[in-house]
């Protein structure tokens, strides 16, 4: 009697993380060419304002203005609002030093990203909302090529393409790959309407849009469920690029997981209108496939190996999709102790996966027991 439950164990979760993670992008690939490919239409110069909420970030704040003020998009006007969350290093000052004035310093106590988010956005006046982070570079034309989809009234918001351009040796050449992956599935989101992930790096949003962000969600997500919550959509600008480092270290990586985890889990439970297909059709599919099942998807690595051990004796698939994940596994953990970085890069994918996967794992287990994260740290996440 045991067989059949643990036959239908193993085809669930094996199944499910395969849709997730291929089997959706790859449907949203076939459907793309039956949407109409969007033309945008010039755009008049735009009154912009340019967020960067920043805590103790003086190694990068000046570069980061010197960046922003040398795009060379004409604006109708430029706002660059400085929001130091709490910084108790020389970031408000050096901010200061620029005496521009289109650069607004907005010197907070601490409270949060998302509250600073929330104070800065008050003191706007463009018409656009441009969200970026301190410590990453754009391209020369990121901001205009961002901007220019918003000619399609459309258009709610848009969000760039982040770029790691030299992998570390450790952990960080999984987390390029993983990148590249996500720009793939971005893409044919938005072929198809329904971009449901953004990058706070680099997004923007029309400023009548914009609601004001609740305490634990992660804010990139929230600013872009803003356009869709109102029937807009959001476009994924490929060639809008910043460039970031990667994370090497596993324990700040699974930090990170573990976080965002968190964060997108408590996000989705403030915007669950959003997950009702009948309101919001394909949106909700994508939202509950990539946000969701995705999210969920770790979880059921272990049943499935149970599972698995449990059908051995079944049939000779069995015992190949057992020695598929042990190999996994232990590819994985050879790449985790292998310090130096003998091991060819494939070690190196599998534990930053592994990683990834536990920190998934951590943070669904802190969300259910209610923990959320209100102050942030962009040294932990780095």
């Amino acid at each position: 009697g045991g067989l059949p439950v643990a036959e239908f164990i193993f085809w669930m979760c094996l199944l499910l993380p395969v849709y997730a993670y291929l089997g959706y992008p790859l449907l949203l690939t076939l459907a793309g060419p039956f949407f109409p490919r969007l033309r945008p239409e010039p755009l008049p110069a735009q009154r912009v304002s340019v967020i960067v909420a920043a805590h103790n970030e003086q190694r990068n704040i000046e570069n980061k203005l010197r960046n922003l003020l040398a795009q060379d998009y004409q604006a109708a006007s430029l706002q660059i609002v400085v929001a130091s969350d709490g910084s108790t290093d020389q970031t408000v000052a050096l901010a200061r030093n620029f005496e521009d004035p289109r650069i607004e310093v907005l010197d907070l106590p601490r409270q949060g990203k998302n509250s600073v988010l929330n104070v800065a956005v008050s003191h706007c006046t463009g018409d656009i909302l441009v969200f970026t982070d301190a410590d990453v570079h754009w391209l020369d034309g990121t901001l205009e090529r961002l901007l220019a989809p918003f000619s399609d009234p459309g258009v709610g918001g848009t969000v760039g393409n982040m770029n790691i351009p030299v992998p570390g040796s450790g952990l960080s050449v999984g987390e390029s790959l993983y990148r590249h992956y996500e720009a793939w599935l971005r893409r044919v989101e938005s072929r198809t309407g329904c971009t449901v992930s953004a990058d706070g790096a680099l997004q923007a949003l029309r400023r009548e849009l914009y609601q004001p962000i609740p305490a634990m969600v992660n804010d990139d997500f929230f600013i872009n469920t803003c356009a869709p919550v109102t029937g807009k959509r959001v476009v994924y600008v490929d060639d809008a690029k910043v460039l970031d480092q990667g994370v090497d270290e596993a324990d700040r990586q699974f930090s990170r997981r573990q976080r965002v985890t968190v964060g997108g889990l408590i996000s989705l439970a403030a915007r669950r209108e959003l997950l009702n297909p009948l309101c919001h059709g394909l949106y909700a599919i994508a939202l509950i496939s990539h946000k969701l099942i995705r999210r969920l998807a770790p979880v059921l690595l272990l049943p499935l190996l149970v599972a698995n051990l449990w059908l051995l004796d079944e049939h000779g698939f069995y015992r190949l999709t057992l020695s598929a994940q042990l190999l996994g596994y232990t590819f994985a953990v050879a790449g985790l102790l292998d310090v130096r970085h003998r091991l060819p890069r494939p070690f190196r994918l599998a534990a930053f996966v592994l990683v990834s996967l536990a920190g998934m794992v951590v943070g669904l287990w802190q969300f259910l027991r209610g923990h959320g994260y209100k102050q942030w740290n962009p040294d932990q996440t780095r």
